[in-house]
């Protein structure tokens, strides 16, 4: 089977940063499920494990972890899914990725496929779909009220792959008033469109900015991105026994301003669920299937914002680059080999 994967971690202007290889065709047992890989997105853990972990052994490392496609195998003991079954999901962090014609993927992290939209538009969202859900859900669970608070959100990094789906899921799913922080007119401009109640701009003091907007401390702030560089500010912002969380790798993060006001933090890693095949595993494949659902309802739509053409390593090359410059809005992604 075709394949783009990388032979040494490193920046992504070497020519040889990602590759195009022949791989063996995978073959389906256990929980697993076979699926023909139709599209693919990129995320941010794509670029980091590309530049800091090295493939083990002569053998590429195959990045990816989004993909929607079609089941053509299954396992000894799958019964939540046949062959034919449209499926989407974000895969594990400790098996090769989805940037191959076929892919491997244990069925309780994966979702029926939503009806409405095409294969490429499902393909942008499993694993910021997870992300968010679980931050939001699962995590610092904005369903449960805190006293005194203003039953709304920060969301830092709002038109990013996991801000875009995390503003349309609190609009679906709560009445919570959603503040997004976004820099530039484009990006400003998408994450209204997404539904976020207000923009603020996180390059000038946000203190200040959610102050002035009247609505009283937010009682929950989700970071998506450059987290050590807003703690002071959250720590002033945020509502006394506020919720705080976080998913990016903050190199140093200082979490005493937030004592005095007894704000919880929150991390948030997608893969945790199938990398230690925790008791709800299939959690996973129950939030694809609800956002799917939504999605067909018509109560959220897909973050993809750009397509870079077939699966191969000249155009994930491309992707890769736009993603580490930050100026990426919403979710690239590539479909076909």
């Amino acid at each position: 089977m075709k394949a783009v994967g990388y032979k040494s971690s490193g920046p992504i202007d070497r020519t040889d940063a990602l590759i195009d290889f022949e791989a063996a065709d995978p073959v389906a047992t256990g929980h697993d499920l076979l699926v023909q890989v139709q599209a693919v997105s990129v995320n941010p853990v794509d670029t980091k494990i590309r530049q800091r972990r090295a493939p083990e052994g002569d053998t590429p490392a195959i990045l990816g972890w989004d993909a929607a496609g079609e089941v053509v195998a299954v396992g000894g003991d799958v019964n939540r899914f046949k062959v034919g079954d449209k499926v989407w999901y974000a895969g594990a962090i400790n098996r090769p990725g989805t940037n191959s014609e076929y892919h491997l993927v244990d069925e309780r992290i994966v979702g029926q496929a939503p009806a409405s939209i095409d294969t490429a538009s499902a393909a942008a969202l499993p694993l910021t779909t997870l992300t968010a859900y679980e931050m939001l859900f699962d995590r610092i669970d904005v369903t449960q009220p805190i006293a005194g608070a203003a039953n709304a959100i920060v969301i830092i990094g709002g038109a990013g792959g996991v801000g875009s789906i995390a503003i349309q899921l609190l609009k679906a799913l709560t009445d919570m008033v959603v503040i997004a922080t976004a820099s530039r007119p484009e990006t400003q401009d998408w994450v209204k469109g997404l539904g976020a109640d207000f923009v603020v701009d996180h390059s000038k003091p946000l203190p200040e900015q959610i102050e002035a907007l009247g609505i009283g401390a937010p009682a929950f702030v989700f970071s998506t991105n450059y987290s050590e560089n807003y703690v002071q500010q959250i720590a002033e912002f945020i509502a006394p026994q506020g919720r705080f969380g976080l998913i990016d790798d903050p190199e140093n993060f200082d979490i005493m301003p937030f004592k005095q006001k007894s704000v919880s933090i929150h991390w948030e890693f997608m893969y945790t669920r199938s990398l230690f095949e925790t008791g709800d595993i299939a959690r996973q494949s129950g939030i694809l299937n609800e956002v799917a659902g939504l999605i067909d309802s018509g109560k959220v739509k897909s973050t993809a914002t750009e397509t870079y053409g077939t699966v191969n390593a000249a155009n994930l090359t491309r992707a890769h680059a736009l993603l580490e410059s930050g100026k990426a809005k919403g979710k690239i992604v590539l479909e076909g080999f």
